[in-house]
C-alpha cells in the first residue's frame, strides 16, 4: 500500500500543477478590473484652537481696538497703575526699562502680574536682556555676547537658557536680548553686544541662544537687516550701510536666518538704511518687510525698535509719530514699539492718537484692512500662546 500512494504522487502533482496552469491562462484571458478611484475623505482636518480664538476675538474688535493692539508702551516707575492704564487701553505689549526694575524678582513678578487684565491673552511683557551693555535686571548672571563669542556656541545656548528661565521667573515673556547683528570693527557702537566677528560664528551663537530660550520666552533678533554694516548709532541718526543686497545677503542675512530657522518668534527692525536696497530705514520699509518674510521666511510678529528714535534723530520727515506709525504698519510691521516718558504728550503721542492716525490710514487707503488684520491676528496669535 505504501509503494501504490508514493507511485501515485507525482501523477497527482502534475494534475495539481496541470489544473494551475491552465486556471492561470485562463486568469489572463478576462479583463483587468480597476478599482474606482478613492473618495476624497471627508473628514475635516483638526481645528487649530489658537486660530479659532484669534479668529473669533478679531471678530470683535472695532477698527480702533485692532489699531492699540498694534502698540507696546513704556511706563517709567515701579507703580503698575500706569503700566495697568496702558493695558487697558488696549494695547499688546509692555517694555520694560530699567526704571521698572524693583528690588529683585519677586516684587518684578508682582508688577507685571499687577499690569495684566486678561487671562485669555497675556500682554507681551517685553524687556532688553542681552546681559553685558544692554542688562536691566542685576540678578541676571548669565554671560553676555562679549564673552560667550570666544566660547563654543554651547555656551550662548547654556547662557541665553539660564537668562530665559530668569525673565520667565518675573513673569517677562519677550526677551529683546538676541542681537544679530555682526561686525569685527571694534569702534562700532554695536561691537560689545554682537555674538560674533563673522557672519558665520555669529550664526551659530544666535541659533543657540534662540534654542535656550526656546518655550521658556519668546526669542528676539535685532536689529534687522543688520547694524554691524551701518556705521552710526541710530538712537540719534538713520544710519547707512554701504552694501549692495547680494553684499548683504552674504553676510549680515546669515545670522538672522540662522535664527529664524531655529524658531525665532519675534525679529525686530532697525532704524537704520541700506540705501541700494531701500533709502528708507529698514523699520519704514516695504522692500525690507518682503524679504524678511519671502527670502527668510519669517512667518513671525515684526516689531519694531524704539519709535521715539526716529523722532530722536531731528529729521524733519520723521517729526511726526502718527505718520511713522503709519509708515511703519503700512510697511509691514507689526507691532510698535514706545519707550515713552511719564508724560507722553511731551512727544505728542497718545495710544488714542496713535491709534486714530493707523484707522484714518485705514480708511483713506494707505493701510488695507487686511493689512491690519494680518498685524493683529499676528500679535495675538503670540499673546494667546501663553495660554494655549
Amino acid at each position: 500500500m505504501r509503494a501504490k500512494r508514493v507511485a501515485a504522487l507525482p501523477i497527482l502533482v502534475a494534475a495539481v500543477l496541470l489544473g494551475a496552469t491552465a486556471c492561470g491562462s485562463a486568469a489572463t484571458t478576462e479583463p483587468t478590473v480597476t478599482p474606482p478611484p478613492a473618495l476624497p475623505s471627508t473628514t475635516p482636518p483638526p481645528a487649530d484652537p489658537v486660530a479659532a480664538w484669534v479668529d473669533e476675538r478679531m471678530s470683535q474688535l472695532t477698527m480702533e481696538q485692532k489699531a492699540a493692539a498694534l502698540l507696546m508702551l513704556h511706563a517709567p516707575g515701579t507703580d503698575p497703575a500706569p503700566l495697568r492704564a496702558y493695558v487697558d487701553a488696549g494695547v499688546s505689549g509692555l517694555i520694560l526699562m530699567g526704571d521698572n526694575v524693583p528690588a529683585g524678582p519677586t516684587e518684578l513678578a508682582a508688577l507685571t502680574a499687577a499690569a495684566q487684565s486678561d487671562p485669555e491673552a497675556p500682554v507681551l511683557m517685553g524687556i532688553d536682556e542681552e546681559g553685558g551693555e544692554v542688562q536691566r535686571l542685576p540678578w541676571d548672571g548669565a554671560a553676555s555676547a562679549e564673552g560667550l563669542r570666544s566660547e563654543p556656541a554651547a555656551a550662548s545656548r547654556d547662557a541665553f537658557a539660564s537668562r530665559a528661565a530668569t525673565l520667565a521667573q518675573s513673569g517677562v515673556s519677550v526677551n529683546f536680548g538676541i542681537v544679530a547683528d555682526v561686525t569685527s570693527d571694534p569702534e562700532s557702537f554695536i561691537f560689545g553686544r554682537v555674538l560674533g566677528t563673522d557672519p558665520a560664528a555669529a550664526a551659530e551663537r544666535v541659533a543657540a541662544a534662540v534654542s535656550g530660550e526656546q518655550g521658556v520666552v519668546f526669542s528676539t533678533l535685532k536689529h534687522f537687516p543688520g547694524h554691524g554694516a551701518a556705521p552710526g548709532d541710530s538712537h540719534s541718526s538713520v544710519p547707512e550701510a554701504p552694501l549692495t543686497i547680494d553684499e548683504w545677503r552674504a553676510g549680515p542675512a546669515i545670522p538672522f536666518g540662522a535664527g529664524i530657522d531655529a524658531g525665532a518668534e519675534i525679529v525686530m527692525t532697525g532704524h537704520l538704511a541700506y540705501p541700494a536696497v531701500d533709502p528708507a530705514p529698514a523699520s519704514l520699509s516695504a522692500e525690507w518687510h518682503r524679504i524678511l518674510r519671502e527670502e527668510l521666511g519669517f512667518d513671525g510678529v515684526v516689531v519694531s525698535d524704539d519709535m521715539l528714535m526716529l523722532q530722536h534723530n531731528g529729521l524733519p520727515e520723521y517729526a511726526d509719530p502718527g505718520e511713522n506709525a503709519v509708515r511703519a504698519v503700512a510697511a509691514g510691521t507689526d507691532l510698535l514699539l514706545y519707550v515713552l516718558p511719564a508724560d507722553p504728550s511731551e512727544f505728542g503721542i497718545s495710544v488714542d492718537g496713535l491709534a486714530a492716525s493707523v484707522v484714518a490710514a485705514v480708511q483713506s487707503g494707505r493701510i488695507s484692512e487686511a493689512r491690519l488684520d494680518e498685524a493683529v491676528g499676528r500679535v495675538l496669535t503670540l499673546r494667546r500662546s501663553l495660554v494655549a
